[in-house]
């Protein structure tokens, strides 16, 4: 069971912003502790449906008397210091504390806080890394940044000393955390709009492994350059994955696809056959992810049969090039992946796969993101031989940044290839039904609003 003495005097706290994907997970974590948990948003949802379900009381819109009768009030980073539950809170002298620096402290709860990071590819190994554990009958308790069928959502509450968390690194929320063992993936210049530069996210992850204990564990891609170098500045153990570097400590020979693009590969483990590995998801990038979750899960004396297990069972988290049905006998897919090395990780797993033409519409995310990689984003999307851009998701970010979507539209036409560029989600509908023929692959790219588009197709 977790240690829970540094939380342990806060018996009934609140949370703003409880709708969120990590907010949600905590109040379950709180419940089951035996803390009373309620909470606000601003909109209804699956998540807030089924939080409600779970007996945690949640209020839509925001009412400074709810906070009264608290002991804390948690707030996500979504949540402005003007908003008036936490300003009533603050008034109170109730203490307030901010997501991260909260499930902070949660992570010294647990033994075995495991932490999976990395520019891409985090949600679906830290969803592998779950499933491996729960095949083990480990018990363990799950935080993903996407929803896995098997755990019937973004969370899972249980009752051991490990705690599997999807580490991000936007804002350097992961600096909060202690983790006993890291994954890290790869590292890649995204989230500028707070970073700047590649060489202060690489700053980041620096200090990210230096907080490992000595008896810790980090397993690192060694394929990338970015990491290459992560193991001198921490005692912690350190295994390497990857594909190129034949010294890597687990690597894949004999890699395979099926019709359906997913691989089966040999596993070595320092030159020594361990497993061969099926996949039940696309892409060669799965097969670096599967490599970190196989030396991690090692590590932790998982038996190899419940590893393969698990990653043949696994199919996928929600929003992953997931397959969501089909239109005019074409096949329709849906992916988060909202920066340049992702979508060209997709269209690489596509290609794997038998069909006749391929179609993306994308929806570029955040005016930041696109001014800075607008030549990558042009390039990338010329992976598909039908090219449909969409209006720039906004997110948290106001355009003063001069930019829209019809600049990668132009910058497509200019590399030689027809791009249309179309604003309203039924005239792409309307647009794709004339033109989509049978056995064509459709994908709807990016991590908006675009996957509603994916569901209108189909219906």
């Amino acid at each position: 069971m977790a240690n829970i003495q540094e939380i342990k005097q806060y018996k009934n706290i609140y949370m703003i912003g409880i709708g969120g994907a990590s907010m949600s997970g905590i109040s379950e974590i709180l419940k089951n502790w035996g803390f009373r948990i309620a909470g606000s948003d601003t909109s209804n949802s699956e998540i807030i449906e089924k939080l409600v379900e779970n007996d945690i009381p949640v209020t839509i819109g925001h009412n400074p008397d709810n906070v009264i009768g608290f002991d804390l009030v948690v707030y996500s980073a979504a949540i402005s210091q003007s908003d008036p539950e936490l300003v009533k809170a603050r008034e109170l002298g109730i203490p307030t504390v901010e997501r991260k620096e909260f499930l902070g402290a949660i992570t010294r709860a647990f033994r075995n806080t495991i932490c999976v990071s990395g520019t891409h590819g985090k949600s679906t190994t830290t969803s592998m890394v779950s499933m491996c554990f729960l095949e083990a009958k480990l018990d363990p308790t799950v935080q993903i940044g996407a929803i896995l069928d098997p755990i019937g959502g973004n969370y899972r509450v249980g009752n051991s000393e490990y705690f599997i968390l999807e580490a991000c690194e936007y804002s350097e929320s992961f600096l909060k955390f202690s983790p006993k063992a890291e994954i890290i993936l790869n590292i890649d210049n995204d989230h500028l709009d707070y970073f700047k530069s590649l060489d202060n996210i690489k700053e980041a992850f620096v200090k990210y492994v230096k907080l490992l204990p000595d008896d810790g564990i980090l397993v690192y891609n060694v394929d990338d350059v970015n990491c290459s170098h992560l193991s001198k500045y921490t005692k912690a153990k350190s295994i390497t994955f990857g594909l190129k570097n034949t010294n890597a400590n687990f690597i894949a020979r004999n890699i395979s696809y099926d019709v359906n693009g997913f691989p089966s590969f040999d596993v070595y483990h320092n030159n020594v056959f361990y497993k061969t590995i099926k996949l039940s998801i696309p892409g060669k990038h799965n097969i670096l992810n599967a490599l970190a979750c196989i030396a991690l899960c090692n590590e932790f004396g998982l038996d190899k049969s419940d590893i393969k297990n698990a990653l043949a069972k696994y199919k996928g988290a929600e929003r992953r090039f997931q397959y969501l049905g089909k239109m005019n006998d074409a096949k329709v897919y849906d992916d988060y992946g909202h920066h340049p090395t992702e979508i060209t990780a997709v269209a690489e797993a596509m290609k794997k796969k038998e069909y006749n033409h391929s179609w993306v519409i994308f929806q570029p995310h955040t005016y930041s993101r696109t001014k800075n990689l607008l030549d990558d984003f042009a390039k990338c999307l010329l992976n598909f031989d039908n090219i449909i851009v969409t209006d720039i998701y906004a997110a948290r970010e106001k355009n003063t940044f001069d930019v829209s979507s019809k600049d990668i539209v132009d910058k497509i036409d200019s590399l030689g290839r027809k791009a249309y560029y179309i604003q309203d989600f039924d005239d792409i509908v309307e647009f794709l039904k004339r033109n989509v023929r049978p056995n064509d692959i459709v994908i709807t790219q990016g991590a908006g609003t675009i996957t509603k588009l994916g569901h209108k197709l189909v219906e």
